[in-house]
């Protein structure tokens, strides 16, 4: 397991992991770890359900973000053949950030 945090030989600094910069870069954008708390909470959520779940996000960017998460793997948009419906849950990937946001609801309701 890679660290958190290397030593710079060359800067003498501290360089972060990229696989955890990257990682910080999805669960930091503002709107994700809503949205992924969301269907944490209820495992399929239709984009009006969604919409209506994550107060003060606009369906532009609701929709971007979803995008986005689902370009990372962590999230999955649900067509139905022959219906005229679509909806969104959690990939195994997604899933598993159900402990991450464990960690930051204990934290939250020590903290704020």
């Amino acid at each position: 397991m890679q660290q958190l945090a290397e030593k710079s030989a060359n800067a003498g600094g501290c360089k972060l992991c990229p696989k955890f910069t990257h990682t910080f870069s999805i669960l930091g954008k503002k709107w994700n770890g809503l949205i992924i708390e969301a269907l944490l909470v209820k495992d399929t959520m239709r984009f009006k359900d969604l919409s209506a779940s994550i107060n003060g996000c606009s369906d532009r960017v609701l929709c971007e973000r979803l995008k986005e998460l689902e370009d990372e793997h962590i999230v999955v948009r649900n067509t139905y053949e022959g219906e005229n419906r679509i909806d969104y849950s959690l990939t195994e990937r997604g899933q598993e950030l159900r402990e991450v946001m464990s960690t930051v609801h204990r934290w939250s309701d020590k903290w704020n």
